[in-house]
């Protein structure tokens, strides 16, 4: 008896199948709950332009039907700048790893959330630049050992959300794939919100992360690492500095409006007259 096709199939270039992750990854677990929040939404990704750049996340929107772009490394926030300013109401989204969107995309990143442009950035934590072969990232946690530091990461790891809420995004959050309700929710809650919107989600790299980080490539060992330092925030307003030390801290940061950039002005979607 064949088995059902998966309804989210619709979206998918079936021609670019079977995909390039590896066993294990969880940027699968990524578009899926991606496309599972449009689905619902009754959102349309082939109505948006879609944006990677380069590493494993970044070929996340290869596999999408619609307008995507995939090109230079850190340059997804110039492009969607770009988009943005010519169609307004034109709905981007960006998959980046923490390595494409924090250390050379970094700039970009600070000052998109500073204009609070209308864009969403799902940014997929899997704390080492893992398509080139396991290197120290800026998201990589202090003192663990990658391919670059074989004695451990001697510097401090950004926290993105803390970075993009002080540089004045407007949604922020951050979930794990080993959450995927949790994680579809805060997708659908970002893909609707007007103005700068970055989810970050804690995501398994078994193939490098758990190879150096972890001494093993079962994909169950490195998930398990995450989950098990993770706690809600709920959790950690009752918690001290200390005792919030090497945890992750899932959940909204903030959510609220303020007025869109537009060039040389901001405004709101609702009263913009840039495609009348």
């Amino acid at each position: 008896m064949s088995q059902p096709i998966n309804p989210l199939r619709k979206y998918i270039r079936e021609g670019k199948l079977p995909h390039f992750f590896c066993p294990g990854c969880g940027c699968g677990q990524i578009l899926n709950a991606f496309l599972q929040a449009c689905d619902e939404l009754s959102v349309d990704p082939s109505r948006m332009v879609i944006i990677g750049g380069v590493g494993c996340t970044a070929r996340i929107p290869v596999y999408l039907k619609g307008d995507v772009l995939h090109g230079v490394h850190g340059r997804t926030l110039a492009w969607a700048t770009g988009i943005k300013l010519h169609k307004p109401q034109t709905k981007v989204v960006i998959f980046a790893g923490d390595g494409d969107v924090a250390s050379i995309g970094g700039n970009h990143l600070i000052h998109a959330a500073r204009r609070n442009l209308d864009v969403l950035v799902v940014v997929a934590n899997n704390f080492n630049y893992a398509m080139t072969g396991g290197q120290v990232a800026p998201m990589t946690p202090s003192q663990v050992r990658t391919m670059t530091t074989p004695f451990g990461n001697p510097e401090p790891s950004f926290d993105i959300c803390e970075l993009v809420v002080t540089a004045g995004a407007t949604y922020v959050a951050r979930e794990a794939t080993g959450r995927p309700v949790q994680l579809e929710r805060t997708l659908k809650k970002a893909l609707t919100h007007e103005g700068f919107a970055l989810v970050e989600v804690l995501s398994q790299c078994p193939t490098n992360y758990g190879r150096y980080a972890l001494r093993s490539g079962d994909p169950a060992v490195t998930l398990k690492w995450i989950m098990d330092r993770c706690i809600t925030k709920a959790q950690a307003d009752k918690l001290s500095k200390e005792e919030k030390a090497g945890k992750f801290v899932l959940g909204e940061f903030v959510d609220f409006k303020r007025p869109i950039f537009c060039g040389s002005s901001v405004y709101d979607l609702e009263s913009c007259e840039c495609c009348e």
